[in-house]
C-alpha cells in the first residue's frame, strides 16, 4: 500500500480523511496552538527566550508531522524518522535557549490536547465519523505525542549537557585569565564579571583551600553563607586547589573568615585588593597564606596575620640559611631531644626569654626550662641569655612550624 493511501479499516481511513483534511489547515492549528500555550503556559512569557517566529514554526512542524503520520502509512520507519527531526530540533533550541524542560513538555501536551479537539470537530462537522468510534485514533494521537515528547526530552538533555561543557569550558578559561592577570583588560574583567556575577571593582579576597576539600556541597553552603553577609562570591577548583573570590563589603574581611570556619582544613586568606584587576595578586597572596597552616592543623588564615612567615616562605633560600646560621647544631639532632629542644626554644622566644612564663607552658620547673636552654647555646654556639631576642632568632622561630628542619649538607 503506497504512501499517502489510507490504511486499512473503517477507523484507519476515516483517521486518514480528518488527518488530510486538518494539513490543509495546519497555520491555523497552528496559530491557535501558539496562542494557547502563550495563554497556558507562563514559562514562555515570563522568560521570553523563544522568539514568536521560533515558536510558530516549532508549533507549526510538529503538528504537521503528528498529521502526516496519521494520515499516511507505507514506510512508517522513514517518516517516523522525519517525525523525529522535528521534535529533536525542538529540543536542541530550547536548551540553547535557557527554557525549562518542564515548560517545554507541558506546550507538547497541549499540542496534544488540541490535536484531539480539532479531530473530534472535524469529525462533527464534516460527518466523517462517529466521534465515539474514534477512540483508536485518540490512543494513537497520544502514543505519538508520548514519543515525540520522549525525543525531544533527549535532544534537550544531550544539548544541555553540550551546553555545560561549554559553560565549564568558558568558567574555566575566565578563571585562568583572572588568575593570570587579564582582568586588566576591561573588555576581559567585564566578561569576567558578567559569567561569574561579580563586580568589577571594589573591595575583593580571595581564599584557597587543598583541593581534596572541595565538594558542591562545601561550595552551596559557602555561598549562602557569604550571600547572607552580603558578600557575593565565586568557586573554582583549579588543580589541585578551590580558589575562592569574595566581593567584601565595607566591613572587610570579618564576615568572610567567619564563614570560612564551615571549611574542615585549613584555608587562606588574601591581603584586600582592588577590583578584578588585581586578584591575581591576590590569589598568590591567599596561596602563600595557606603555606603558613602547619601540617594537618585546621585554621582560617589571613595574610594580614602571617607576613613574617609569608616573607620567610617568600625567599627559602634565605630562610634556610638563617636555620642553619642559628640552629645547625639543634638541627643535627635526632628524634625526641630535638623536638624537645626546638619546642622550649619556641616556647622561651614567644615569652619574651622567661624561664618562668615558659616553664608554665611547657609545664615543667623553669630551672628545667633554663638547663634546656644552656644545651641549645652549646648546641648553635649562641649566647641566647643577653637580654633582648635577636630578631633573626625570632624569624627562625616563626618558621618552624611549616619550614621542616634541613640538616646541613
Amino acid at each position: 500500500m503506497g504512501s499517502g493511501e489510507p490504511q486499512e479499516g473503517p477507523q484507519a481511513a476515516a483517521a486518514h480523511v480528518l488527518a488530510t483534511a486538518l494539513l490543509g489547515r495546519v497555520g491555523d492549528l497552528t496559530d491557535e496552538l501558539v496562542g494557547t500555550i502563550n495563554d497556558q503556559n507562563p514559562g514562555y512569557r515570563q522568560l521570553n527566550v523563544v522568539p514568536d517566529d521560533d515558536l510558530w514554526k516549532s508549533c507549526h512542524d510538529n503538528l504537521e508531522r503528528v498529521l502526516q503520520l496519521v494520515a499516511e502509512c507505507g514506510d512508517e520507519a522513514e517518516r517516523t524518522a522525519q517525525f523525529f527531526d522535528a521534535a529533536r530540533a525542538t529540543g536542541q533550541r530550547r536548551a540553547q535557549q535557557r527554557l525549562p524542560l518542564d515548560d517545554l513538555l507541558r506546550s507538547f501536551r497541549i499540542g496534544g490536547r488540541l490535536l484531539w479537539q480539532a479531530f473530534i470537530a472535524e469529525a462533527r462537522a464534516e460527518h466523517a465519523a462517529d466521534p465515539d468510534d474514534l477512540l483508536d485514533l485518540a490512543t494513537r494521537i497520544w502514543e505519538l505525542v508520548d514519543a515525540l515528547s520522549a525525543q525531544v526530552a533527549a535532544s534537550y538533555h544531550a544539548a544541555e549537557q553540550t551546553l555545560v561543557r561549554a559553560d565549564e569550558q568558558r568558567r574555566a578559561a575566565l578563571w585562568e585569565g583572572l588568575l593570570q592577570g587579564r582582568a586588566s583588560d576591561a573588555a576581559f574583567a567585564y566578561e569576567a564579571a558578567r559569567i561569574l556575577r561579580l563586580p568589577v571593582d571594589g573591595a575583593y579576597a580571595a581564599v584557597t583551600a587543598p583541593g581534596r576539600l572541595a565538594t558542591s556541597e562545601l561550595t552551596e553552603e559557602l555561598g549562602r553563607g557569604l550571600d547572607d553577609a552580603g558578600i557575593r562570591s565565586a568557586w573554582q577548583v583549579r588543580a589541585d586547589v578551590l580558589v575562592g573570590l569574595a566581593a567584601l563589603p565595607a566591613s572587610g574581611t570579618a564576615d568572610l573568615t567567619k564563614v570560612l570556619g564551615a571549611v574542615r582544613g585549613p584555608v587562606g586568606v588574601s591581603l584586600v585588593v582592588d577590583g578584578l584587576a588585581e586578584v591575581h595578586t591576590a590569589h598568590r597572596q591567599a596561596v602563600l597564606a595557606l603555606r603558613t597552616v602547619p601540617h594537618g592543623y585546621e585554621a582560617v588564615v589571613c595574610l594580614a596575620e602571617r607576613l613574617p612567615e609569608a616573607m620567610l616562605l617568600s625567599s627559602p633560600e634565605l630562610t634556610a640559611s638563617l636555620m642553619q646560621q642559628w640552629l645547625r647544631g639543634l638541627l643535627d639532632l635526632a628524634g625526641d631531644e630535638r623536638r624537645v629542644l626546638l619546642q622550649t626554644l619556641a616556647t622561651w622566644v614567644e615569652t619574651g626569654g622567661s624561664a618562668t612564663r615558659a616553664g608554665q607552658l611547657l609545664h615543667c620547673h623553669r630551672n628545667t626550662v633554663l638547663n634546656r636552654m644552656h644545651r641549645v647555646e652549646v648546641l648553635t654556639g649562641r649566647r641566647l641569655d643577653s637580654g633582648d631576642i635577636p630578631l633573626e632568632l625570632a624569624l627562625v622561630v616563626r618558621a618552624l612550624p611549616f619550614l621542616p628542619p634541613r640538616r646541613p649538607a
